[in-house]
């Protein structure tokens, strides 16, 4: 069974451009001209990604993304025309996976469409299926996270980080070992991306600086966390 990508997109031009292509790279593809109806969509045929236009009509894609993120980790990769690095920084700190900037090369979409759908279908090796790090706790099996005894909804993107820094307690490790890991060679400068999905982690297991688990900024080099 291919692969199902909601494209959301209201310029019905670059629309039809997107589909033929996602089309002639065997994906089975949905199109919505609006972020309502990008929501309805995604609710009726759960799509494995998403990319996702930020100036739409009725719901703009920053606050179709945001409505999403209250109840799915579905890959998403902003589509945008504005290059705005505001927008960009938003979209990703809402919880978007990648983005791409108007006019855009059709073979680079693609690619960016592969290695997200990669990404989040990553396995983990596991050898032991639980990381416990003070009261965090990292089930490698079933892909589930619990810190203070609640459970943590995580993007496939925000696991796989917190995995390699668990696995990796007390150790520096490098934004350009992290980006080239979890996002791929491509992504080496791109130090952006994982500043905002520190962030995000950071939001959502709140642990104390100091405490075991805390993910600890080194200045210029990168980020461990502490065990």
């Amino acid at each position: 069974m291919s692969e199902r990508i909601l494209v959301v997109e209201d310029d019905h031009k670059i629309m039809r451009f997107i589909r033929a292509n996602l089309v002639a790279s065997k994906y089975t593809v949905f199109l919505a001209q609006d972020g309502i109806e990008a929501l309805d969509l995604y609710e009726e045929h759960l799509p494995d990604l998403i990319l996702m236009d930020l100036m739409l009509p009725k719901m703009s894609g920053l606050q179709c993304i945001e409505k999403i993120r209250q109840y799915s980790n579905v890959p998403i990769i902003i589509i945008t025309a504005k290059g705005s690095s505001q927008d960009i920084i938003q979209g990703l700190e809402l919880g978007a996976d990648d983005y791409i900037v108007k006019p855009f090369d059709i073979n680079e979409l693609i690619a960016r469409v592969k290695a997200v759908l990669r990404r989040s279908s990553s396995t983990v090796a596991v050898n032991e299926p639980t990381i416990e790090v003070g009261s965090l706790y990292i089930h490698l099996t079933n892909y589930q996270v619990m810190y203070a005894n609640k459970k943590v909804s995580l993007t496939p993107t925000e696991f796989n980080l917190l995995v390699e820094l668990a696995k990796n307690l007390d150790c520096v490790l490098t934004h350009e070992y992290l980006l080239s890991h979890i996002w791929g060679q491509d992504y080496i400068n791109e130090t952006h991306y994982l500043r905002v999905c520190i962030a995000r982690l950071r939001k959502k297991i709140p642990i104390n600086d100091g405490e075991k688990g805390f993910i600890q900024t080194i200045p210029t080099v990168g980020y461990k966390m502490l065990g």
